[in-house]
C-alpha cells in the first residue's frame, strides 16, 4: 500500500511515497478524480547528457505524492494523466520540469499554468524564485538547503522528503490567489507564456542547445558543435567531457592546419584518443 511518511505541520497535508508497482493503481485511481494538480521534479544532471529523474512530486488539494523513479518503472498511466488536456497542471518554471519529463519519460505535458510566468507578467518581466513566490502569497519562508543534495541516494532523508513535498505543496493555492482578480486578457497571456515555456522544454536537448548557440558559430563551428553533441548523446555524457565549449574556436582553427604535430595540439583540447582520431578524420 501507499505509505504515509510524514505530515507537514504547517499544512496538514498527507504525504505518501510511491515506490513500487503495486502503489500505482491506488495512486492513479485517486488522480482520476482530480481536475487540477501541482507538479515538480527532483533530478540529478551532473555526469550525464540526459537528466536522471529521481522523484516526481504530485500535489492535490489534500495530498502530496512522491513518486520514486529509481524504483517506479511503469509510466503508462502517468503519461495519460500528464498529457490529459482536461487536467490543469500547476508548476513553477515549467520549462525545467518539461525538459526532464520529456527526455526521461517521453511525457509531453499540456494545459499548464506556470506560476513563475504569471509573476513575470504581473511584474513586467522580473523573474521570481519559488521561495520568493511562496513568501509573497503564503507568508511562509522555505529552506532550500536540499537543492543540490544527492537525489540518487536511497533512502531519501527526512529533510529531502520535506523539501520535495514543499516544492509542490503550495502550487494550487498560489494559482488560485494569482488568478483571483486578474482580467481574462492577462490570464490568457499567462497561459500562452506557460504553454510556450513547456513547449521549449519539450524540445530535444540537442536541438535546444544548438538553437541557443548557432547564431554565434561559423558553419564549421556548427559542424563541430553538433559532432560533440551527437557523441555526448550516444554515450550519455556531458558534452564538456569531450571538450569544453570555450575551446571550440581553437579546434575550428586547427581544422585549417596541416602539420605533423596537429595530433598533439588536438590532444591538448580533446583528451580521449578515440575522439581525437575521429575529429581529425572528420574535420582535418
Amino acid at each position: 500500500m501507499l505509505r504515509k511518511i510524514l505530515s507537514l505541520v504547517r499544512r496538514k497535508k498527507k504525504i505518501t511515497l510511491v515506490d513500487s508497482s503495486n502503489d500505482q493503481k491506488i495512486l492513479f485511481k485517486k488522480l482520476s478524480y482530480e481536475k487540477i494538480i501541482g507538479i515538480d521534479t527532483e533530478f540529478d544532471w551532473r555526469s550525464t547528457y540526459f537528466p536522471v529523474l529521481s522523484v516526481l512530486q504530485i500535489s492535490t488539494k489534500k495530498e502530496i505524492f512522491l513518486i520514486d523513479f529509481l524504483k517506479f518503472k511503469n509510466t503508462t498511466e502517468l503519461k495519460k494523466v500528464l498529457e490529459d488536456n482536461k487536467i490543469l497542471k500547476i508548476l513553477h518554471s515549467s520549462r525545467s520540469d518539461s525538459t526532464v519529463l520529456s527526455n526521461c519519460l517521453d511525457i509531453f505535458m499540456n494545459n499548464v499554468f506556470d506560476i513563475q510566468q504569471a509573476e513575470k507578467v504581473f511584474s513586467n518581466g522580473k523573474i521570481y524564485s519559488y521561495a520568493d513566490i511562496v513568501r509573497k502569497y503564503m507568508k511562509i519562508s522555505l529552506k532550500k538547503s536540499e537543492t543540490n543534495s544527492n537525489w540518487l541516494k536511497r533512502p531519501l532523508t527526512k529533510s529531502q522528503t520535506k523539501y520535495a513535498a514543499e516544492d509542490v505543496d503550495f502550487l494550487i493555492d498560489i494559482f488560485k490567489l494569482q488568478t483571483k482578480n486578474i482580467s481574462s486578457q492577462v490570464l490568457e497571456e499567462v497561459y500562452s507564456k506557460s504553454h510556450q515555456e513547456t513547449l521549449n522544454g519539450n524540445e530535444k536537448l540537442k536541438e535546444s542547445r544548438f538553437k541557443k548557440r548557432k547564431n554565434k558559430l561559423t558553419s564549421k563551428g556548427r559542424e563541430i558543435f553538433l559532432w560533440r553533441e551527437n557523441l555526448a548523446e550516444i554515450e550519455n555524457i556531458p558534452p564538456n567531457y569531450i571538450f569544453k565549449e570555450s575551446n571550440l574556436p581553437f579546434l575550428e582553427k586547427l581544422t585549417k592546419e596541416n602539420e605533423k604535430n596537429l595530433k598533439k595540439k588536438v590532444m591538448k583540447i580533446i583528451g580521449d584518443s578515440k575522439y581525437i582520431r575521429e575529429f581529425i578524420s572528420r574535420f582535418v
